[in-house]
């Protein structure tokens, strides 16, 4: 496993070592993938769950830099330490970019992954072709006790399916073919999907960065 959850009172000062990489997000499945990415990099990577009482960062951003930019920024100022932070979504076209910076919530507040799937592919219930295209997006930001060490960017281009397919990956994965390919993300192995997917493209870029950014500290 590659992440590292631990627990320690709030009193207590929690050393981060040079080669520990803390991942400023809540998700889960996000944690689980960008730990799979991010092994054998030698990069020791913490969850949030070891810092208790950190604040719950409000993604009120209008554009995916700026909820990367500012979970990052506000996480490492808790944690101390060298923090990765990513805000990813989904722009449809004929939809005029949305769901976008609202993918998570695109069903309402405390929506499932299926709710969203759902009023997707119903509101893309009429249109077929190429007017179903699609891109997935990912910002990642990188911050160090609160200053600013990178921000890069992944995306990948594809249609939006029928109906869901797969059982694999999260979020819109069992709506969305990536171009080239004939089955979603959720119906392909994790190993192609990390190499063609936005989140792996954004993070092979930033673990250039981070790896760079620790061998000059």
């Amino acid at each position: 496993m590659s992440v590292w959850n631990f627990k320690l009172p709030c009193d207590k000062k929690i050393l981060i070592k040079k080669n520990q990489i803390i991942l400023g997000t809540q998700n889960k499945d996000k944690i689980r993938e960008l730990a799979h990415l991010l092994s054998g990099s030698k990069i020791l990577v913490l969850g949030l769950s070891g810092f208790p009482g950190h604040p719950e960062v409000v993604e009120n951003g209008k554009t995916f830099e700026a909820n990367a930019r500012k979970k990052a920024r506000v996480y490492s100022r808790r944690t101390q330490g060298l923090t990765l932070a990513d805000d990813s979504g989904l722009m449809v076209n004929c939809l005029n970019g949305r769901p976008g910076v609202y993918s998570a919530r695109f069903a309402g507040t405390d929506c499932t992954y299926q709710d969203n799937n759902r009023k997707l592919l119903k509101l893309l219930k009429n249109i077929s072709g190429r007017k179903r295209k699609a891109k997935f997006i990912c910002v990642m930001s990188l911050y160090d006790k609160g200053k600013f060490v990178a921000l890069v960017k992944g995306e990948c281009s594809g249609m939006i399916a029928l109906f869901e397919k797969g059982r694999g990956g999260f979020g819109y994965d069992p709506v969305f073919i990536p171009e080239g390919f004939t089955k979603t993300f959720a119906e392909l192995s994790p190993a192609t999907k990390n190499r063609i997917s936005h989140r792996g493209k954004a993070l092979r870029t930033m673990k250039r960065a981070i790896l760079h950014y620790l061998n000059r500290k």
